[in-house]
């Protein structure tokens, strides 16, 4: 009997964080176990200063922090409460027609087609190369991530700054940038130290520092477009405890971490990819950010059964693209994702025996 996928899982505006339940393992979102003790301390000792409101020295302080990692001026640097806050600002820049590169992230999309503008998809098949992209001629906006969620693919720094033309404007999503590696090398796709008029590049310090209930990031663009962006922006954007947390996670002492975290997950990737070679699971591209994406066969059906067995797991049923027979992995700890691989053995048992399902 065929059994329809559940539509909830193609909704559009549907996250990771909504299959991860309380008691289940997670593996649906892609933020990594935090936040560090050292985040934590910063952020225990501001909890006396929220009677105030947030300092803009603060904030410029922070925000020559972030020129200063990137080889920026301070004038290129936009503090955002969480990079989505990034994507609602381009609407501010009136764009006609939008083009996005799929699958990726759903949120640009969403806020943008919200403001009105045209939106076209320039959908990628496997092993979704950048250099394949067929981006209309029209298209004055163009949006990516790099590393891409939820295929994982790291495109070439050249690939992306192909995509630039005269009257578009490139954005660059580098959510997930600072935990890619080329050997010891360190986010060594990134454009965010590229100084043009036409590109604008959104990082986050959430993803890596665990700190996703604290919204926290910033853009990196011309003055002049970041000027457009905020025309209107509220005062006070960014608070008190984002200020404090973007100054430690960019700090030295963060950025040594984001390293070590890096490396981390370079090995607890590697480790999760050969267990699931094990299974005859291999991803269709070499996987290069904190999650992993395999294509099996009703792979929804397998979301609910892992659920039985207390793991949460990303359909990708909702991204342009993909269909419900994609499942994205985070990268956890060796441990934790071997038990993960032990109740897909179970469940691919199951299913291959005919045997009840839970």
């Amino acid at each position: 009997m065929t059994v329809d996928v559940p539509p909830h899982l193609r909704d559009r505006d549907r996250h990771g964080d909504a299959d991860a339940q309380a008691g289940l393992v997670d593996f649906a979102v892609n933020v990594r176990p935090g936040p560090p003790e050292f985040v934590a301390q910063t952020l225990r000792g501001r909890i006396a200063d929220l009677a105030a409101y947030p300092s803009a020295r603060e904030a410029d302080d922070v925000a020559g922090l972030v020129a200063r990692l990137h080889q920026r001026t301070r004038e290129e640097v936009l503090l955002l409460g969480g990079a989505a806050e990034g994507f609602e600002l381009l609407a501010h820049l009136n764009p006609r027609h939008v083009a996005v590169i799929a699958p990726s992230f759903t949120e640009p999309e969403r806020v943008l087609s919200a403001s009105g503008a045209r939106i076209s998809h320039v959908t990628l098949d496997a092993p979704w190369r950048l250099v394949d992209a067929d981006v209309p001629e029209d298209a004055d906006l163009v949006v990516l991530g790099n590393p891409t969620n939820p295929t994982s693919v790291l495109h070439p720094r050249a690939d992306v700054l192909a995509l630039r033309c005269p009257g578009r404007i490139v954005v660059v999503d580098e959510a997930f940038a600072d935990l890619t590696l080329d050997g010891d090398r360190l986010e060594p796709e990134s454009v965010a130290a590229e100084t043009t008029d036409d590109l604008i590049v959104v990082r986050s310090v959430t993803k890596t520092f665990g700190l996703a209930g604290l919204r926290a990031g910033y853009l990196l663009a011309a003055p002049e477009l970041i000027a457009r962006m905020t025309a209107g922006r509220r005062h006070w954007a960014v608070g008190t405890l984002t200020l404090a947390a973007l100054a430690a996670c960019l700090g030295p002492q963060g950025q040594e971490y984001a390293r070590s975290q890096a490396h981390l997950v370079d090995d607890e990737r590697a480790h999760l990819l050969a267990q699931l070679s094990d299974l005859g699971f291999a991803p269709e591209a070499e996987p290069r950010a904190p999650y992993v994406m395999v294509k099996i066969p009703q792979a929804w059906r397998w979301k609910h059964e892992l659920a039985a067995r207390g793991f949460s797991v990303r359909s990708c049923a909702n991204f342009e693209g993909l269909d419900s027979d994609y499942l994205r992995l985070a990268v956890r700890p060796r441990e934790v994702s071997d038990a993960l691989v032990h109740a897909m053995q179970d469940v691919r048992n199951r299913l291959e025996t005919g045997a009840p399902t839970r």
